[in-house]
């Protein structure tokens, strides 16, 4: 007896409606992400990356100095312009703030500024540090805007040995 094998005429339907779904919730999260990923990113001038050389010597630079012991705010003409000591291990953000935006007042036009980071800082104080150099908090009109500093920061290394020009107390950071 001989068996015969009948062939499928219908061809079975392909159900694509569990892909779909899978785009609809997908290609929204990956857009979100896009938009986050790029308001994170902080874009940084290395000193004579541009041109492969220093800028000159007799141009106005101003340098702020951040180490575990304190902040030192140094320009090429005057020198030490600000020495804040850390307090109970914390930099002293706000009087770094209120001192860059005294210096901005007397030059408005200077945008960029170099800030030289001793080894042992942390992550956290390094970006902390390049929010506060960059913009501070003013009111105008009724709403809190940023107002601009010092936007164009480059990093530099502070050397391993560096300490404050003056702390003017006990190690620590406290007057006597």
């Amino acid at each position: 007896m001989r068996r015969r094998h009948r062939k499928l005429t219908s061809s079975p339907d392909l159900d694509i409606t569990p892909f779909m779904n899978l785009m609809i919730v997908l290609v929204p999260v990956l857009l979100l992400g896009m938009v986050f990923s790029q308001l994170r990113t902080i874009e940084l001038n290395f000193p004579g990356s541009e041109s492969g050389q220093t800028p000159p010597s007799d141009e106005f630079q101003l340098l702020v100095t951040l180490i575990p012991a304190g902040i030192e705010v140094t320009d090429s003409e005057r020198g030490v312009l600000a020495v804040l000591p850390a307090r109970r291990g914390a930099q002293d953000f706000a009087a770094l703030r209120e001192a860059l935006k005294q210096i901005k007042r007397s030059v408005p036009n200077k945008t960029d500024l170099v800030l030289q980071v001793g080894p042992d800082v942390d992550y956290q104080t390094l970006i902390t540090a390049m929010d506060t150099v960059r913009s501070y908090p003013a009111v105008v009109a009724a709403s809190v805007v940023e107002g601009e500093l010092f936007p164009d920061v480059a990093l530099m290394d502070a050397a391993e040995n560096r300490e404050l020009a003056t702390l003017g107390g006990t190690p620590d950071g406290e007057g006597a």
